[in-house]
């Protein structure tokens, strides 16, 4: 089966002033989609038909770039429209305390992630991950490259991701990368992002 663009779970302009209307809406319907509809080419017709993008990406021949940009574009948009919202949520007590542990408090978190992010030379992402014994972890990736796939520096699984290409921003902070990065904060939604540390 293709792989398919997934709705928006809320309305384009649900995250507002943070993230606004306009660049959700070219975001999702430009770049997510392109991203999916170039994918799709990608696999069909290979032994990778029919299989999962966690499989594809875990699996990856990093030197496909086709396979290696546009299914890591796929998966981290797909994480990041379901990691945001216009309800923050509640973080679950489990993942407080697994903050607590790895960075002293959520503030020291919130530090690491965003120096993570403000770092990443050019395109690319900040991730939080959760490893298979609870540990987390911060780490920044280049271009559509995740955590999934082999030998990027970071690993586990994603359960938060911060997408700092320019065109996640750039029409409403222009260069003030770290005023995006503050402004996500205000729309992260703890509750998802707690059911997937749970599920890791």
């Amino acid at each position: 089966m293709a792989f398919e663009l997934p709705s928006l779970p809320y309305a384009a302009d649900a995250l507002e002033p943070h993230i606004d209307t306009r660049t959700m809406e070219i975001h999702h319907g430009k770049h997510h989609n392109g991203y999916t509809t170039k994918l799709n080419a990608a696999v069909e017709g290979t032994a990778l038909e029919g299989s999962s993008i966690d499989a594809i990406l875990s699996g990856l021949d990093m030197g496909n770039a086709a396979l290696r940009n546009n299914g890591g574009g796929y998966y981290n948009h797909c994480l990041f429209w379901e990691i945001m919202g216009p309800d923050a949520g509640e973080m679950s007590a489990e993942l407080t305390q697994a903050i607590d542990k790895a960075f002293g408090s959520f503030e020291g978190f919130k530090d690491a992630f965003s120096k993570a992010a403000a770092a990443q030379f050019g395109s690319g992402w900040a991730w939080l991950c959760a490893h298979d014994d609870g540990s987390l972890e911060v780490c920044g990736t280049p271009n559509q490259d995740n955590p999934l796939m082999p030998n990027v520096g970071c690993g586990g699984t994603p359960v938060l991701g911060l997408d700092v290409w320019e065109h996640a921003y750039y029409l409403n902070y222009q260069n003030r990368r770290p005023d995006y990065i503050e402004a996500f904060f205000h729309v992260v939604n703890w509750s998802e992002v707690s059911k997937r540390y749970a599920s890791r």
